[in-house]
């Protein structure tokens, strides 16, 4: 591991603005705005949680509101920077060591057009977890998808128990929206709308109305629909989970959070199957901790059961098979769903000046507009400006759930191209040089537009393994995309509903016209066949950070489960999780605003336990 007081130089690069921070202001930055200074951890504490990240930090802040209670956060990552509090830097920051550069294991016939033919999978390294590098989008699922969650007996969890938690969180800024019953003014998490819009987002919501699709708040229960990005920003600047939750409270002396650490094993008593503490590697010297109450594992979908599973709670074959002593037998990893899109449906326009441009928006005067009021195009989270959710005509599902999400560009990949540009969106996807240069090449840095359909419930379930005992090295992550073909057909259902967007006057007034992109293997196809199609599906299979699943909720009795509705691990005593990786079925969602809903939640629970 990297000691934090050794010197360390940042280089980042805004289109042809360069600045160099060094490890000193990062570390001045931090020291005003996280926690205290900590050198080492107290030997005790009421709970110990690890992982910093959207959960873990909601619940450190609301478990600490109780002056008698103590909490030590364990988090692998360093504090944020400047950087990244600009929202159109979110792809820059999928390369950098605000990431864990996990890799997607090899699979045959989908990630073809990436670097190695594998899937990327970063997550947040930072204190914030994820939500330092993610876009920013705030979604929080449709009603009918968590009454399931709860109707298969997790109970607590329908949607008219987790509204409560998402409103107790958010303070809206939202115009029209801010006073409807379904949201609140008073929370810590701002969710906004981007000031900044081009004229494309005003075509998209235009062409839903025009193909049946209303103009609405889509985290909204009613209906399906379109709407403006609504992100969590507060004046134009990313407000991370850590923002939020963790620096308004940094002077409490009973919250203690160590940066730059690394959980390495959950104590266990075999005897009683208690846990008792934790291990972790912090500057190379291996300590120990106990929790008093209880350990709470908030490291993400991919951190949180490999954790599990190194401390013994896992498949007993594959913990024998790593010579780990097995604690308590528990399917865990055995289920991973994750949402996937294809970023390659862009349409060239006649009219010059409408798409965001890197080379454009990194032009000084924005910069400036930015840093001094949080406008401009600055703040735009990666050029995403709306939101819509559709059903295509292959759905199966009989209530209101849709299964696609469309995510309106305001530009598409090629927006980051050009001279001194950096390229960031392609190469945060690791698409290879040359796959992108032969499809999109030839209108790299133009005016386009484009939307990402996102699946929302693919019939396809992956699953992770440890890689062996190390716990610095990375598990084994088998997304198993597209195996099944309803998901093949869904996301060519969804490529046709954008043509039909596209052909829609609001768009066609701008000329709009799909690009033929020339992808390897795709040749033998005619092109905008549903073959053509899926071969490009294949090429460029995206990920779009959403994994759960990994330790999944469900009642005792559930083969599936690895924790109960209250978020303890089945079988061992005072040890939870609370992040998504408990979410136990595919939700109409980015995962950040559910994770923040789940530490809300949770910290409710684990105070009426410890009454």
């Amino acid at each position: 591991m990297r000691n934090i007081s050794q010197p360390r130089i940042c280089h980042c690069q805004i289109g042809r603005l360069k600045l160099t921070l060094s490890n000193k202001y990062h570390l001045k930055l931090t020291s005003n705005n996280v926690i205290s200074g900590l050198k080492s951890p107290l030997p005790e504490y009421d709970y110990v949680i690890v992982g910093a990240g959207s959960a873990g930090c909601v619940l450190a802040s609301r478990l600490t509101e109780d002056p008698d209670v103590t909490v030590l956060v364990l988090e692998v990552g360093k504090p944020e920077m400047f950087f990244t509090d600009v929202p159109s830097m979110a792809p820059y920051f999928q390369r950098t060591d605000y990431s864990w550069p996990y890799y997607m294991e090899p699979q045959k016939n989908v990630c073809l057009g990436m670097i190695n033919k594998r899937c990327y999978w970063p997550r947040g390294r930072a204190v914030g977890g994820t939500s330092v590098i993610n876009y920013m989008i705030y979604t929080r699922g449709r009603p009918a998808e968590w009454d399931r969650i709860a109707a298969a007996g997790n109970y607590g969890w329908s949607y008219k128990d987790v509204l409560k938690y998402y409103k107790k969180s958010e303070r809206t800024n939202l115009e029209q929206y801010d006073y409807s019953p379904h949201r609140n003014t008073t929370g810590v998490m701002n969710v906004e709308f981007i000031k900044y819009k081009t004229r494309l987002i005003d075509a998209f919501l235009e062409a839903g109305r025009i193909l049946g699709s209303p103009t609405v708040d889509y985290n909204a229960p009613e209906k399906l629909g379109f709407g403006y990005v609504q992100t969590t920003t507060r004046v134009g600047r990313r407000l991370s989970a850590a923002k939020a939750f963790l620096h308004p409270n940094k002077r409490r002396s009973n919250l203690h959070i160590l940066p730059m650490a690394t959980a390495t094993k959950v104590l266990i008593d075999p005897a009683n199957k208690s846990a008792y503490g934790v291990q972790f590697v912090r500057n190379r010297i291996k300590y120990e901790v106990t929790a008093k109450r209880e350990v709470i594992l908030s490291a993400g979908p991919i951190a949180s059961p490999q954790l599990l599973m190194l401390s013994g709670i896992g498949p007993r074959d594959q913990l024998s098979r790593h010579e780990i002593p097995l604690i308590k037998d528990l399917p865990v990893g055995r289920t991973l769903y994750d949402h996937i899109t294809f970023p390659g449906v862009i349409f060239t326009l006649n009219t010059t000046g409408l798409s965001f441009i890197e080379t454009k928006v990194s032009a000084i005067n924005n910069i400036f507009a930015w840093l001094q009021f949080g406008d401009g195009e600055v703040a735009t989270p990666g050029a995403v400006e709306g939101i819509g959710y559709i059903k295509t005509p292959v759905s199966t599902e009989t209530e209101d759930i849709p299964d696609i999400e469309l995510i309106s560009i305001g530009g598409s990949m090629v927006s980051d191209g050009g001279p001194g540009a950096s390229k960031a969106v392609r190469r945060g996807m690791k698409i290879s040089e040359d796959v992108f240069d032969n499809a999109f090449g030839s209108i790299d840095s133009t005016d386009t537009w484009s939307a990402f359909p996102m699946l929302l419930h693919p019939k396809s379930v992956g699953w992770l393994d440890l890689k062996d005992s190390n716990p610095f090295s990375h598990p084994r992550m088998y997304g198993n995309y597209l195996t099944d073909p309803m998901d093949v057909a869904t996301l060519v259902a969804a490529i046709r509903y954008v043509q039909a967007l596209a052909a829609t006057p609001p768009f066609q007034k701008y000329g709009a016209k799909i690009h033929r992109a020339h992808y390897p293997g795709c040749s033998k196809f005619v092109f905008d066949s549903d073959e053509y199609w899926e071969c490009a599906i294949r090429t460029l299979t995206v990920t779009l950070h959403h994994q759960i699943a990994t330790c999944r909720m469900g009642p005792q009795g559930d083969p599936r489960a690895v924790v109960d509705p209250e978020l303890r691990v089945h079988g061992v005593n005072r040890l939870r999780v609370v992040d998504s990786s408990i979410i136990p079925r595919t939700v109409s969602v980015h995962t950040h605003a559910p994770a923040v809903m789940i530490g809300e939640k949770a910290a409710d629970m684990i105070k009426a336990a410890w009454k």
